[in-house]
């Protein structure tokens, strides 16, 4: 492993703001744009190592939250990091823990220090700060951090998001400082905060970008605001995003949501949704998500997509797929979900070659235009 971490932009499309590049890290080379699987505890849930890879993810996810109660880094500097832990030999990136602590019902204290909880699985209390979160990631190991911040519910006042900015802003400073460019080879990201509010999104980036990340994230959004107001606030910022970092999106991966995203300059998108809706039997297909439990596909030879390549789609029917879900059998779960993650990264895969082919419009409107007709349906 080299302790390298670069962003090579290779082409700027004339359609749109979207963009390809890749990211170089110590553990290989992830092309963007990107879809990354969320893999919560240490796992892409109910899926093998090999099987993310086979479905071609070339970074996951892991959640600083999650990982600190269970393993704890104890166990984790034990086995040298999650990587060793998990054998996953492929980029991770992880989030700072602060999405879920703002999130918790019983969190109790938060101050300028950081954040004082009580833990969703025994209640015990935990204390939360800058520096502990950088502590914890480095632990797990991951070439993408990112900085501990303070994301805003949906609604909220000015003032309120006015004040999670500031502290977001401090904060960020305090991570660079214990994590400086590169330590250990791991990269750290900054994070966009000021929720519905543009005027304090785009002073949220300059002030981010001044303390210097090696990539800038965008947070606070897909969390309960319409859709269109999440895509009004990207418009507003993406102008102001500096042009020679990568630029994430967090927690934003539906389909429809990965066309919206790189129209607009995101490089890289996460969400649990393809795993979550998998194990309730809900898949995606390029005619918009159908439900395997549907009496309509008992008797039906079809696989779930037929331009589809994994293993699921080469070898099961729609009619298999469902008696597996009636009959509670787990692996009808392992194969919903690894064809909505090989769904998410063909599709990404697809949309970085339309860009490249100078036909992302035409590819946009040709594939929303029969998911969406049929979403739900």
């Amino acid at each position: 492993m080299t302790d390298k971490f670069t962003f090579s932009l290779d082409y700027s499309s004339e359609e749109c703001w979207g963009r390809v590049g890749r990211i170089q890290t110590r553990r290989g080379e992830i092309p963007t744009p990107v879809f990354m699987p969320v893999g919560t505890a240490g796992t892409v849930k109910t899926l093998a190592p090999d099987e993310v890879k086979t479905a071609g993810a070339s970074i996951i996810l892991g959640n600083t939250y999650h990982l600190m109660l269970r393993p704890g880094t104890g166990v984790l500097d034990h086995f040298g990091g999650l990587h060793r832990m998990m054998a996953w030999d492929r980029p991770m990136l992880t989030d700072s823990g602060g999405f879920q602590v703002f999130s918790l019902k019983k969190l109790n204290k938060i101050n300028d220090e950081g954040v004082e909880f009580a833990s969703h699985i025994d209640g015990a209390r935990y204390w939360l700060t800058p520096e502990e979160s950088m502590r914890i990631q480095r632990s797990i190991g991951a070439e993408i951090m990112m900085v501990f911040d303070e994301c805003c519910p949906y609604p909220s006042d000015e003032k309120t998001a006015r004040a999670a900015m500031e502290r977001s802003v401090a904060w960020a400073k305090r991570c660079r400082a214990d994590h400086p460019h590169l330590r250990n080879g791991q990269a750290l990201f900054g994070i966009v905060q000021g929720s519905m509010y543009l005027p304090l999104r785009l002073e949220s980036i300059k002030r981010t970008e001044e303390i210097g990340f090696e990539g800038l994230a965008v947070g606070g959004l897909s969390v309960g605001e319409p859709k269109p107001l999440m895509l009004e606030i990207l418009d507003g910022m993406m102008p102001h995003m500096p042009k020679n970092l990568p630029r994430y999106l967090m927690g934003v991966g539906t389909p429809e949501d990965l066309f919206y995203g790189v129209e607009r300059g995101i490089d890289m998108f996460d969400c649990v949704h393809p795993t979550r809706i998998a194990r309730h039997a809900t898949v995606f297909t390029t005619e918009g998500r159908i439900s395997l439990m549907n009496a309509r596909w008992q008797l039906s030879d079809a696989p779930i997509d037929a331009d589809c390549s994994c293993y699921a789609c080469r070898n099961f029917s729609r009619g298999y797929l469902r008696h597996l879900f009636k009959a509670k059998e787990i692996l009808g779960l392992r194969m919903a979900s690894l064809h909505n993650v090989t769904f998410m990264i063909n599709l990404m895969n697809n949309i970085r070659q339309s860009l490249i082919e100078k036909r992302f419009i035409a590819f946009r409107d040709q594939f929303l235009g029969r998911y969406l007709d049929k979403e739900n349906k």
